[in-house]
């Protein structure tokens, strides 16, 4: 079994700042692209930022010049640094990972469970 533990959610003013993480355990061989979602209430979710392996990156539009995305493979760990945080950006934010079991050969699609982010005054 792999897990994504996602934390580092929570309740900000317009303009703050949060960093989410995003943990991968469990029994991994190699993890490729990594990212982050978000849904908002009555939207369906969408991609926030992606990171490969190799380090490629590639964002929204909705959330460039704001939000960066970054990953320490030593610890099979994401982030997400959000910056300049707008009301539009609360929801939902999950974490994805495309990862091969040891013994396997396939990369199959991982989640989290997510974690909310809620940006008001």
């Amino acid at each position: 079994q792999v897990q994504l533990v996602e934390s580092g959610g929570g309740l900000v003013q317009p303009g703050g700042s949060l960093r989410l993480s995003c943990a991968a355990s469990g029994s991994i061989g190699s993890i490729g692209a990594m990212g982050w979602y978000r849904q908002a209430p009555g939207k369906q979710r969408e991609l926030v930022a992606g990171i490969t392996s190799g380090g490629s990156i590639n964002n929204a539009d909705s959330v460039k010049g704001r939000f960066s995305i970054s990953r320490d493979n030593a610890k099979n760990t994401v982030y997400l640094q959000m910056n300049s945080l707008k009301p539009e950006d609360t929801a939902v934010y999950y974490c994805n990972a495309d990862v091969r079991r040891w013994g396997e050969s396939r990369y199959l699609g991982v989640w989290g469970q997510g974690t909310l982010v809620t940006v008001s005054s």
